[in-house]
């Protein structure tokens, strides 16, 4: 994605950093840790934590065996997947307005995404909240499937779990609408999950905690 850039502080600094750590495993990673952990210890210690938890869990991890955890993950567990407004619309025409309302923001914005790239990636939209008021309101926006996907992520002791924490951290204390929409959602799943499959299950209960709990395969 590109576009205007502005220097990111608290907490657009904890976004940043969790656009990067939530992306591909690449070789490109792995290189950037020391500058990250960098930016993980000057940041509050509910984000920056996390985040140098994730990180020496990179470091003690072959690129091969995370890329294959991060692909098993994100990418072959609708409960894992990146694109926020699944959550809320699933496959439906209604995610495609979405999706469409993404794409003008981000045009507002000065943003341009190249042809391969989705406008809800979860990292995509940190990056673009980090740089911009628009992109913080539509990550707020999604908060019912972020939160769905840290509790997934917490559930199955994935490393990215932590990422997500840090995120959470830094973003407003969940509102009971927000909590409601995210258990409606764990109750259901989303709309094209109507018949023969059930909903999200165990982290529903998690969502009924407090918001500081950690909460949430098919």
């Amino acid at each position: 994605m590109r576009g205007r850039r502005r220097t990111p502080a608290e907490p657009a600094a904890v976004w940043q950093t969790a656009s990067v750590l939530l992306r591909y495993p690449d070789d490109a990673l792995y290189s950037f840790t020391p500058e990250l952990r960098e930016v993980a210890a000057r940041l509050p210690d509910a984000s920056g934590r996390p985040f140098t938890r994730f990180l020496d869990h990179l470091a003690a991890t072959p690129s091969a065996e995370l890329a294959a955890a991060y692909v098993e993950t994100f990418d072959h567990r609708k409960r894992g997947c990146l694109y926020l407004t699944y959550y809320a619309y699933g496959d439906t025409r209604k995610r495609g307005m979405a999706l469409l309302r993404f794409q003008h923001a981000y045009r507002i914005a000065g943003f341009v995404f190249s042809a391969e790239e989705i406008a809800d990636f979860l990292p995509a939209v940190l990056e673009f909240a980090a740089l911009d008021r628009a992109g913080r309101t539509l990550l707020l926006e999604q908060r019912a499937g972020l939160e769905l996907l840290r509790g997934y992520l917490a559930e199955t002791a994935s490393p990215w779990a932590d990422v997500l924490d840090g995120v959470h951290a830094a973003l407003p204390p969940l509102t009971e609408r927000a909590r409601e929409a995210a258990l409606r959602l764990a109750a259901s799943g989303p709309p094209e999950e109507e018949v023969g499959l059930p909903g999200y299950g165990p982290e529903a209960a998690a969502l009924a905690a407090p918001s500081s709990t950690r909460g949430a395969s098919l």
